[in-house]
């Protein structure tokens, strides 16, 4: 049976993950031992693993987040007055982004406001929702420029 064929139509369908698993079981002797299915339930996980991190690296690409903070990196001990049982809720499930409703991060200077803006957007692009972050002045610069293009 001839492999490049079908080898050359996976990558032109943009399946590199199926070639190298394909590739993989060719090398792999234990490999052999597998049937159809599985070999077939492997190649499609690996296929469709690829696709989820490309999603996600473009998710967090568009989202254009400061640093790399993330939920899981959330310093309660700190003297900041955060709620971890409010901080959990919303990072959980990211149910926020789904029922349209809009955070709003406030306090002194130095407390780490965008830190968890970044680490809750970072959790909602995970969790396959398009965030984008931005600061107040910014925001507020883009909505002024939005109301002076309105028509009259």
């Amino acid at each position: 049976m001839l492999h490049q064929p079908t080898i050359e139509k996976l990558l032109a369908m943009r399946m590199e993950p199926m070639v190298e698993t394909w590739r993989s079981f060719e090398q792999d002797e234990n490999a052999q031992q597998l049937s159809f299915e599985e070999k077939l339930s492997l190649m499609v996980d690996r296929l469709w693993t690829w696709r989820q991190n490309l999603a996600l690296e473009r998710r967090l690409r568009y989202a254009k987040l400061r640093g790399n903070a993330c939920v899981e990196d959330i310093d309660y001990r700190a003297s900041r007055g955060l709620d971890r049982h409010l901080m959990r809720s919303l990072a959980t499930d990211s149910g926020w982004v789904e029922r349209h409703e809009n955070i709003f991060i406030i306090g002194p200077t130095g407390v780490g406001k965008s830190f968890l803006g970044c680490a809750l957007a970072q959790k909602a692009c995970r969790d396959g929702h398009l965030v984008l972050y931005t600061r107040a002045a910014a925001l507020f610069r883009d909505l002024a420029l939005a109301r002076r293009r309105q028509p009259a």
